[in-house]
């Protein structure tokens, strides 16, 4: 299939795809003109490409475990347990990120509360 075609399948655009070769996170093949040629196997992989890349693991990372995408229903290969680790990883930066903005938060809401009742003139 033309990459028209396989992006729409994997819920990407175009130019995902073509970002994704640059990568080295998928090969494709080419017919006869120069086009690119997708299966089905690219199509699956494509698609969890995006799902881990919108999941804030970067290209780098997704780029150690492509050998463990686009598989469907079928088990992912021994090897492929350090994503785990990834995964962890990266949610422990969120974890990190979101506490700093909930101190953030909660910092500004004291302000407001405080400018509040002065301007309310209490004290």
């Amino acid at each position: 299939m033309r990459i028209g075609e396989a992006a729409r399948r994997a819920g990407v655009t175009p130019r995902a795809l073509r970002y994704y070769e640059e990568q080295g996170l998928i090969s494709v093949d080419r017919d006869h003109n120069g086009y690119r040629v997708y299966d089905a196997e690219t199509v699956l992989l494509a698609r969890d490409i995006a799902r881990l890349l919108r999941a804030g693991l970067a290209s780098e990372d997704v780029a150690r475990f492509v050998h463990c995408l686009g598989k469907g229903d079928h088990e992912p290969p021994r090897d492929c347990r350090p994503l785990l680790d990834a995964f962890s990883e990266c949610l422990s930066v969120l974890d990190e990120r979101i506490k700093a903005l909930t101190d953030l938060r909660d910092r500004v809401a004291g302000e407001i509360e405080r400018m509040t009742g002065r301007l309310n003139g209490s004290s």
